[in-house]
């Protein structure tokens, strides 16, 4: 059998000892796994940031791959941790909906309330399930343990609501979603909605007092500081300025509204 491959996904940040001490449990159970991070930036307390990311990262491992997300806001208290099992993959983490869109894009074949304590650590600090609960469970589910094995199986589980662009006759109104590392400002505004809603008509997006009627087909059209639109990685629409900050030079925020005009 093949080492196994974990991933952590967290917003912990890397300054203290919250992501070592977990992959020091992971390690101490199962020496021969493969530990990799996806990030430990994630905002803090940000749910559904996590979710995002995670869920255009996941499918990029190995079948089988076990990935513990842990944004937690509400540890310690009535949320559930939750082992969650899609197609092709495992997640480990907290019941408050970061596991929603890998749902959605792997189908879930099944999701088990972790309620075993002979896979946690004891006594478990209930302010630290990451390293208590949800590190030992992957550990040991990367040693060939059963989901059946941690807890009893749930119909139910929290799922995010995900607030689709809205159509209103000549307009596609839409948000910003993400900003990340770059500055660039990615929306829920997908290529194949786009593209159904324009139907090869002239088009004008609008954000905040930019204007821009073209795509661009990567970060390096157009000019040095110049505002572009073009779909990422993701296929989701964004927008960028050349070697720049499109946060800062459009002063936007998540949540901030993205127009679309078909016919202009």
């Amino acid at each position: 059998m093949r080492p196994s491959i974990i991933t952590l996904l967290t917003d912990f940040g890397t300054k203290d000892y919250y992501v070592a001490s977990m992959k020091g449990v992971i390690l101490r159970i199962n020496p021969q796994c493969f530990l990799v991070d996806i990030t430990h930036q994630i905002s803090p307390q940000d749910i559904r940031e996590g979710a995002f990311l995670l869920a255009h990262t996941f499918s990029y491992f190995p079948k089988q791959t076990i990935h513990l997300a842990i944004v937690d806001p509400e540890v310690g208290g009535k949320r559930r941790p939750i082992l969650l099992k899609t197609r092709n993959y495992f997640f480990v983490g907290p019941d408050n909906g970061l596991f929603t869109w890998v749902g959605e894009k792997d189908g879930v074949d099944q999701v088990v309330e972790l309620t075993n304590p002979e896979y946690f650590l004891s006594p478990i600090s209930s302010t630290f399930h990451g390293r208590d609960i949800f590190a030992p469970v992957a550990a040991y589910l990367s040693l060939g343990m059963r989901p059946e094995s941690f807890g009893k199986r749930i119909n139910q589980w929290v799922t995010l609501d995900w607030k689709r662009p809205e159509e209103k006759g000549k307009r596609l109104i839409g948000e910003i979603i993400l900003i990340d590392h770059f500055g660039n400002l990615i929306t829920n505004v997908e290529k194949k909605r786009f593209f159904s809603f324009i139907k090869d008509q002239p088009f004008m997006i609008k954000i905040g007092k930019k204007r821009i009627s073209k795509l661009s087909q990567g970060y390096w059209e157009g000019k040095k500081g110049e505002v572009i639109a073009l779909f990422g990685s993701t296929d989701f629409l964004e927008i960028a300025v050349r070697e720049g900050s499109a946060q800062e030079r459009l002063k936007a925020e998540r949540g901030d509204p993205i127009l679309i005009e078909r016919g202009q």
